[in-house]
């Protein structure tokens, strides 16, 4: 059976991290406005997609810590199911292995995916751009994965210039406890003038997180866990925290070196994992009309 027949998958959403954060302004409706490079990283959830034919849209056994009455897989198939105006509807079942609230994007990638797989499933052939203006709906974060590429991205997350970078090597961790962005957005201590940049001006140390000495007063576990990466030796790039946190990440020269680390870090009682960038999302070609 391919995919195109298909009446249950099982796909993946991986992680994202971002190579650099910075808030370049606020606009009048409260929203502010961002540049980062996002990458999106081998460390992935499973989605598993089953098509209702009653319009149903279920979350079935949701984790303990995520809310199936806002959880962003139902609101996504809520509204392609709207949009669409399709009487199918779906079983979602999440099996998580990016931590909640860790600025990785789990959450959203896992929405990109639930629209990503519908697209097929209830057989829309919606192209690309189509899904990423309604992924912008369900959330900020949301059109980066369904776009499928590395990128540059400016606004509030609408604005995506693909980027290509060299396949790297990254250590991974995460101190167990996060922060609310929301809380990290509105402190009034949050650099919001940052001057824009160059897409030309991307490599991979370039920058910094503009969130990160907000979050890591919040939340003194983040600056922790970023102290114990640093203290890990090795050939890492100085530690930084990907999103509004509270993970963070730093570069290796090779995959044997960020395993050890993430090993040293595990030990020591954080999660942390050895991880790599990838160049395409791996379901790049589910964004692809043509090819249902």
């Amino acid at each position: 059976m391919t995919f195109a027949d298909a009446s249950t998958m099982s796909l993946p959403a991986p992680a994202k991290l971002n190579l650099f954060l910075h808030v370049t302004g606020r606009r009048a409706d409260g929203y502010h406005e961002l540049e980062s490079v996002f990458v999106p990283i081998d460390l992935a959830d499973r989605v598993e997609l089953t098509r209702r034919d009653d319009g149903l849209i279920r979350l079935l056994d949701p984790p303990a810590d995520l809310d199936p009455t806002t959880e962003l897989c139902c609101r996504a198939a809520r509204e392609l199911q709207r949009a669409s105006g399709t009487g199918n509807g779906v079983e979602i079942r999440l099996h998580k292995r990016i931590p909640v609230g860790s600025g990785l994007g789990g959450g959203s990638s896992d929405a990109a995916t639930t629209l990503l797989g519908l697209n097929r499933l209830w057989r829309l052939h919606w192209p690309r751009e189509r899904l990423q203006r309604l992924a912008l709906r369900v959330g900020a974060d949301v059109p980066f994965f369904v776009f499928g590429e590395a990128s540059f991205v400016r606004g509030i997350g609408e604005a995506l210039q693909a980027v290509t970078l060299p396949s790297t090597h990254f250590v991974l961790a995460f101190p167990g406890s996060g922060v609310a962005t929301a809380d990290v957005f509105r402190d009034p201590a949050l650099s919001r003038s940052t001057p824009g940049t160059a897409s030309g001006a991307l490599a991979m140390d370039h920058g910094r997180n503009d969130l990160q000495p907000v979050a890591e007063r919040l939340e003194p576990a983040i600056a922790a866990v970023r102290a114990a990466m640093a203290g890990c030796g090795g050939g890492l790039d100085p530690p930084r925290m990907t999103g509004s946190g509270a993970a963070v990440f730093a570069r290796a020269h090779h995959r044997r070196e960020a395993e050890r680390i993430a090993d040293q870090l595990r030990h020591d009682g954080w999660q942390a994992w050895a991880v790599r960038s990838l160049a395409r999302h791996p379901l790049r070609a589910f964004g692809d009309a043509a090819t249902i």
